[in-house]
This record gives C-alpha cells, structure tokens and sequence, in this order.
C-alpha cells in the first residue's frame, strides 16, 4: 500500500518526542531553572505530572529506559523515600498554582514496587497536587502482575494502563529476553478490564530478530481479538554502542530495511481494516477512544509519553531522569540514582541538564509537532525557507508532500516518512547513524 523509497529513508532521525531533543540537552540549567519554570506557571495553567520508577522485575535486552534491576528492597525504599520528597518540594514550588490534568507512571515499569507503595505515591501526589481531572495512567510489566495490582490501580482512578507486550511469537521472545505467554496478556487484560480500567494499550514491536511476517501477523491478530482499545507499533531500534544491554541481541537477525518497511506496512494495513484509527504513524486507537477523538478533533499532542490527548502545554517530570517539559525550556532529573537521592535529601530540586528553547525552537516545533500530528503545518515564519524547501523538496518529487503557500501538507501515503519529513525542519540535525533511530 505504500510505495519503498529507500533513499528517503537512508537517514536516521529522532522520533521528535520533544524539540529539540534530548540529543541536544547540555549541563547548563539547573536547580534554579525549574523554581523559575514552576513560580511562571499561571494559576489556572493545564498542568500534567510524570513519575518515573526507574526498576523492572526482569531486565529485556531491547529496552532503552533508564532502569535497574528491582533485586534489592532497601534500594527501593530509599528510592521511593528520595521520590516522594521531590514531590514535595515541587508542590510547595507550585504553591497551588495550576490545574492539574493527568498523572501519568512510567519506568522501568511501576509495578516493580510493591501495591501499598504505589498507593502511599498516589497520596503523596495528591496531597502535594490534588486530583488529576484525567484521572490515572500508568505503564505495567504483565510479569509479576496480580490480581491485587488491577484493583489498586481501578481503586486509585486509572484510565489508562498500558501493557509491554512487544511480540507474542516465542522464538522473537527469546532472542531479546522477554519470553511471556499470551495467556499471560489475556489474563492480566481481564483483571484489568474486570477494574474499570476504560482503555488498555499494547505496546508491540517490528523490526526484531528473527520476526517474519507472518510473526507480526500473529501477533497482531491476537491483539486485536484481545480488543485492546489502543496499539502502538514501534520499530526497534537497535543501538547497542548506546544501549549496552542490546549487545545480548543478535544483530545479523534483525529485518533488513526492505522487510522492516514491509512489517511497517502490513501492521497499518491489518489494524485499519481491523477498525483501529491510525493515530500519527505508530499508533493506532479504537474510534471510541479518547486519543482517536482526540485526532479527529485535530487536538493531538505529542510529548516525551508519545501521541497523547494530554492538553497541557506544561509536563512536570518527578523521579531519576525525568524529563520537565515547559513552553520556554525542557529540564532533566538526574539520571543516576544515587545521586539523585543525594540531591532531593540535601534539599535541591534534582535537575542536572536540559535546555532553553529559543522563539525559533518554539516555531519548528509547533510545525514539527502539527505534522507528526495532524499531516500538516503553517511554515510561515522560518528564518531558512528556502534551504527547508531544498530539504523536502524530493519528498514533493515523489508525490510525498505539497506546499500551498507557506502551509506544508503530506499525503496519505507519507505516513513511514513523516518523521524524516519533519527532520527538514530540525536545525540542530546531523546526519548521524549512531545518535538516532530507523526512519521507519
């Protein structure tokens, strides 16, 4: 159904969560960035929390997050300890100020910490924020899931869970260290259903070793008949002088380009004719829910969590890592551990890097963010309209995109070269095959 320009795709680009990206996040801003970000918010400003458990159960060979192993409880607990006072200290620097839309848990995976831990994070969050108006969402490992763990997660207002399922062909379990039987996935999908949890993403891969299509195939069928209300459908991307932990995955296995656009491509194909709404290029969502609403109304976003209906222009980031996002700058959390604890227990806020975004960031990532988004943007503006025009111009020659005046639009069949569409618009991009990953 698409069309395999391999040239277009030669590139690797970033997956423009954020602009500009994490790639371009120096040392300078610190503890005194995020007092004056938090004392510049509006009272009535939509506002959006992300918490980061930085421990998993099991560790999988693909995985790029920042986690550890959950092997010792004393590291936990000093963890969750360092956590809740930066919660605190961040609700007295809000003071009140801001309307607080969503919480959403990440990791790792937060199901690592036990229940009551999870419930003593949520009351601390709330006494420090109040009641999120979007209610919960939260990321789950289905290994080590329990039926306890669905209840406290509908007892504590989760809308939405999302589920690492990435594959359910045994041989591609096992070659990146993540076996889980399907049965596994349907019984934790049920518990989760059973408490009124409204909407259930599976989280699924292409491009893995030793993944045919007629793997992906299977594996897609199964998510279907399993209804889950969203999919999302990444392609792996496969850094292991980044990511050490890869270095266990057999690279000569891996899809060549041409198979990758293929699965890339079946994917699309089998979801829409299955009634999923393609949500930007790997995500797709169930008519009903509120992301598929979201884009029909044109009011998708796009943050560090992906495609969301999240309306908040401010994500604040809590926990080792995170990553604070504001209209005039992005600010990250010290990444180890250990010293972030050091810094929240001398009383600082934990911040170790980021970057300010100057007018020009804040306009080429509006156009960057509206095309990922909704397939189309208002160029008006650019300092550099020609050398941008250069850029795009062979993906208007292949029928990709056309310009009507200042306003960029692509074409249904632009959807596997959207974000290397978008990289035209990134100033700070260099060619590079070792910082970034597939186009497609």
């Amino acid at each position: 159904m698409w069309t395999h320009h391999p040239d277009l795709l030669a590139t690797p680009v970033p997956r423009y969560t954020s602009y500009p990206t994490a790639a371009e996040f120096h040392d300078g801003p610190d503890t005194a960035a995020l007092e004056g970000a938090l004392a510049a918010i509006g009272p009535d400003a939509p506002v959006s929390l992300y918490v980061h458990i930085p421990f998993c159960r099991e560790i999988c060979w693909y995985c790029g997050c920042n986690t550890g192993a959950a092997n010792r409880d004393r590291r936990l607990t000093a963890y969750l300890e360092a956590l809740t006072a930066e919660i605190a200290m961040v609700g007295d620097g809000l003071a009140g100020r801001g309307r607080l839309q969503r919480i959403s848990f990440g990791g790792g995976s937060p199901n690592a910490i036990a229940p009551t831990d999870f419930i003593a994070l949520a009351e601390a969050l709330r006494v420090a924020f109040g009641a999120p108006k979007d209610g919960l969402s939260v990321e789950i490992d289905p290994r080590g899931f329990s039926h306890e763990w669905a209840g406290v997660l509908g007892a504590m207002g989760a809308e939405r869970v999302s589920l690492g399922v990435q594959t359910f062909a045994e041989p591609v379990q096992r070659a990146i260290g993540r076996v889980q039987p399907a049965g596994l996935i349907e019984r934790t999908t049920r518990w989760l259903r059973d408490a009124g949890i409204g909407s259930i993403n599976f989280d699924l891969m292409y491009g893995l070793p030793h993944q045919g299509l007629a793997d992906l195939a299977e594996t897609l069928e199964m998510a279907v008949a399993m209804q889950a209300e969203r999919i999302a459908l990444f392609g792996y991307a496969h850094v292991p002088h980044l990511i050490p932990r890869q270095r266990r995955i057999d690279g000569a296995a891996l899809p060549d380009g041409t198979l990758r656009f293929a699965q890339a491509g079946l994917g699309h194909r089998m979801l829409a004719e299955s009634g999923y709404a393609p949500i930007g290029f790997d995500h797709f969502a169930l008519p009903a829910d509120p992301i598929a609403r979201a884009a029909r109304a044109g009011t998708l976003r796009r943050n560090f969590q992906g495609f969301t209906d999240d309306p908040s222009d401010v994500v604040i980031g809590l926990g080792a890592s995170s990553i604070s996002m504001f209209p005039d700058r992005i600010l990250q959390n010290e990444k180890n551990a250990g010293r972030y604890r050091m810094m929240v227990s001398a009383g600082r806020l934990p911040v170790s890097r980021g970057l300010f975004r100057t007018a020009e960031d804040r306009l080429r990532g509006r156009i960057i963010e509206a095309l990922l988004c909704t397939g189309a943007a208002d160029t008006a503006g650019l300092s550099d309209r020609g050398e941008t025009e250069a850029r795009i111009a062979p993906f208007v020659a292949r029928g990709l995109a056309e310009w009507t005046g200042a306003t960029l639009r692509l074409s249904a069949d632009a959807a596997p070269y959207a974000r290397a569409i978008a990289a035209a618009f990134d100033t700070y991009r260099q060619p590079d095959a070792r910082r970034f990953s597939n186009a497609i």
